[in-house]
């Protein structure tokens, strides 16, 4: 076994059981939970005298692809489950097939928990290029598990206005050419679709970074639960 298959290994059995403590034992103050980006507007109210101010975090709107299966997708049919989302094109000879790779080692890494958790969502920005075979093509070098991990295309203009508007890529990437959103990032949005963090999918330690705050997401969802649940949760035991 390799280094990165060692590497990946511990990931994938120590970080969710490290999430879980921390979170559990330790004050919430001690722990650095994923924050939240973006906000659309404050409600105020009036409780008891007081001025109670909420914020209305953005929520990703709901948007429909193809995936590589032939089949149209939307992201309401992912409601309660956490989200890993990139952009990529099929003929890209430069950063994809890395971030591929990266994101088959994400995918490794929660590989025994129950897929109503976390889904895998790589969509293309070459949507006139990239039809569904050749999406399969791509799929089909990466992963086996095709429910789990989506390859998706649509129409040009919407999933740039999900990419550049909702998941503000080019606020992630100041870089980021908005007329081709090629971006190395990789986008975690929580069980309600708002964006938690973004994170380079070349980069091993944002990666680790990334695999840490998947579980405590999860573990945000009942912070109640006892550790058994914690672990049925995410290795999909009944």
């Amino acid at each position: 076994m390799n280094k990165k298959a060692i590497l990946g290994l511990m990931l994938a059995i120590v970080l969710p059981f490290t999430g879980y403590y921390m979170v559990k034992f330790y004050s919430e103050a001690a722990v650095q939970m994923p924050q939240r980006y973006f906000f659309d507007s404050v409600a105020v109210s009036q409780k008891n005298g007081k001025i109670i101010s909420d914020t209305i975090w953005h929520k990703v709107k709901n948007l429909t692809f193809i995936n590589q299966l032939g089949k149209k997708v939307n992201l309401d049919s992912l409601h309660g489950k956490i989200l890993v989302i990139n952009f990529f094109f099929t003929r890209c000879p430069s950063i994809c097939p890395s971030m591929a790779k990266a994101m088959k080692r994400l995918q490794n890494s929660f590989v025994n928990s129950n897929d109503s958790i976390v889904q895998f969502l790589s969509v293309s920005i070459d949507p006139e290029h990239d039809s569904v075979p050749q999406l399969r093509k791509f799929a089909n070098r990466y992963t086996s598990n095709h429910d789990n991990w989506w390859f998706v295309t649509g129409d040009k203009k919407e999933i740039y206005d999900f990419a550049l508007n909702e998941i503000k890529a080019s606020v992630a990437d100041v870089n980021v050419d908005t007329a081709f959103v090629h971006t190395t990032n990789f986008f975690l949005l929580d069980k309600n679709r708002i964006v938690r963090g973004w994170y380079d999918g070349l980069d091993t330690i944002k990666q680790a970074k990334l695999v840490r705050d998947i579980p405590l997401l999860m573990l945000e969802k009942n912070k109640k639960r006892s550790f058994k649940e914690f672990l049925d949760e995410l290795f999909g035991r009944s």
